[in-house]
């Protein structure tokens, strides 16, 4: 029998990879948005999920889409960095009653390593303790626990990875920084030397999906994972890539101006909203797949100058 899955947040950067994926192996997909016509508009050329009109923050709406499906994607975030503390825990509260109003549908997370401490935690595994130092990983490390009290009657699969980047990426630090059209200069956020682990975003969704697909019972009732991606392990690696792969050897490079988004935090809006990740680009932190490797065989990855190309030629980042 075909499986059924709900996308919250298929507009988005691993919720549009999920959807896509899921849909090249016949899931039946169905994708709550807040406006389907423009999401339809936007799609591209690919096979469309069944997009439905709702909105995350809306139990009702949540708990109606998910009628029927043996899935749910929590895809959602609050829009450009703000708002996380009214909107973060109040929509996977919707999601986990929409799961339980299906009988059991499993939730499937996308993790941030936000919920650790990036100066003592250099390799997050799935017993690294979780000491978050700031107010959004304070806030992700709550989410986390809603779905650890939902069980056994909700299970839930976390899947916890770096920072994104790939066709569905567009609000990444790769698609706003790294690769910012028209590119002209990389803004890396990063210090020289130290590590940083990237999940190109095709890669992660197919290790999602092969998850899904698992013999029943190969998983836990909650489950929480790493993927590891690729990880560069001085900072110049994803530079060096983006520089090959867009024929520009002499593509200069800046720092990103953390002095100033320090400057201009008491004032809100993004800096406010930016300053508590930069920890997370000072410090390496590394992500141990080893639970994901012992229940697949191996992690997918496609090799880093394809998936740097693959990126770098996604609408919106263009050389000219």
């Amino acid at each position: 029998m075909t499986k059924a899955i709900l996308v919250l947040g298929a507009t988005g950067g691993i919720g549009g990879a999920v959807t896509r994926v899921m849909l090249r192996r016949g899931w039946q997909v169905r994708a709550m948005v807040r406006d389907p016509a423009r999401a339809q508009g936007g799609w591209g050329d690919d096979v469309m999920p069944h997009w439905v009109q709702g909105d995350a923050m809306l139990r009702d709406d949540v708990v109606r889409a998910a009628t029927g499906v043996d899935v749910i994607l929590h895809g959602v975030n609050p829009a450009g960095y703000r708002n996380w503390e009214t909107t973060v825990l109040p929509m996977i509260d919707n999601t986990i009653a929409a799961a339980r109003a299906t009988s059991g549908a499993r939730i499937v997370l996308p993790g941030t390593i936000y919920n650790y401490d990036a100066a003592t935690a250099p390799v997050i595994g799935e017993t690294t303790p979780q000491n978050p130092p700031g107010r959004k990983g304070k806030i992700r490390k709550a989410l986390e626990c809603r779905l650890t009290d939902a069980a056994p009657e909700v299970p839930s699969l976390i899947v916890r990875a770096g920072d994104y980047f790939g066709p569905d990426a567009q609000q990444s630090w790769f698609a706003q920084a790294l690769a910012k059209a028209p590119l002209k200069q990389i803004t890396y956020p990063g210090r020289t030397g130290i590590g940083h682990a990237w999940a190109y975003l095709p890669d992660l969704a197919e290790a999602i999906a092969q998850l899904l697909e698992l013999r029943p019972g190969a998983m836990a009732t909650v489950e929480r994972m790493q993927f590891s991606g690729f990880w560069d392990a001085d900072g110049t690696h994803m530079i060096a890539a983006l520089r090959r792969m867009t024929g520009t050897p002499d593509l200069s490079v800046r720092h990103f101006p953390w002095w100033l988004m320090r400057l201009l935090s008491p004032f809100g809006g993004f800096p406010h909203e930016v300053i508590e990740v930069k920890p997370y680009w000072h410090y390496p932190v590394r992500l141990d797949n080893s639970r994901l490797v012992q229940l697949l065989g191996s992690e997918p990855h496609t090799d880093i100058n394809q998936a740097v190309r693959n990126a770098a030629n996604c609408p919106g980042v263009s050389t000219s």
